[in-house]
């Protein structure tokens, strides 16, 4: 009995919305790990990550600085080594609209900052409201822009206790534990540690 619809229609359509949304999931994916790519890259020093994630035409507004790509990698490190043993950029909540090839993002950031004194640590919270373009295939940042929204200063002194005492500190270079490939438990004796 004929129905005068082709039986293909219905499943066709639910093909090419699964593709959209595969499409869609693909592209917030590539967004969020270029997001955190670049915050983890800060924490390491790592110039050559940084910059894989920004255009050289993008632009970072921190505070009253506004700074372009391509000497944005140098001047965050060294303004980072100026003042701070140590970073840790948290990326936590995070929207996301996306435009075609731009990206609209709101990351909430949770900055450790471990100050030179060796003794005090300041948590501030924030968030970057970044622009992204996906050129060639690739998604990358254009803009960022940051807010603070509070702090609090704490006793950074506890990483000295027994507690700590054996752990693998973070490195500011490609000595990191990160970078090390296979990963592989190794014994106190090895690598650099509290």
């Amino acid at each position: 009995m004929a129905t005068g619809r082709h039986p293909s229609n219905g499943s066709g359509r639910r093909i090419q919305t699964a593709q959209g949304a595969i499409e869609q999931l693909e592209n917030r994916q590539q967004i969020i790990d270029c997001i955190q790519r670049e915050s983890r890259a800060r924490d390491r020093q790592d110039v050559a990550q940084i910059n894989s994630c920004w255009w050289e035409d993008g632009q970072d507004e921190h505070g009253p600085l506004i700074t372009r790509a391509p000497e944005y990698a140098e001047r965050a490190n060294a303004g980072h080594r100026a003042l701070f043993n140590m970073t840790s950029h948290n990326i936590t909540n995070h929207l996301c609209e996306i435009d075609g090839d731009t990206a609209y993002c709101e990351s909430y950031v949770i900055g450790g900052l471990f100050w030179l004194d060796d003794q005090t640590t300041t948590i501030a919270m924030g968030r970057y409201l970044d622009q992204l373009e996906k050129r060639d295939g690739e998604w990358r940042m254009l803009t960022r822009r940051c807010t603070i929204e509070m702090s609090a200063t704490t006793d950074g002194g506890w990483v000295h206790s027994e507690n700590v005492k054996g752990f693998l500190k973070a490195l500011w270079d490609g000595n990191d534990p990160s970078y090390q490939r296979p990963v592989v438990a190794q014994p106190r004796s090895e690598g650099v540690r509290w």
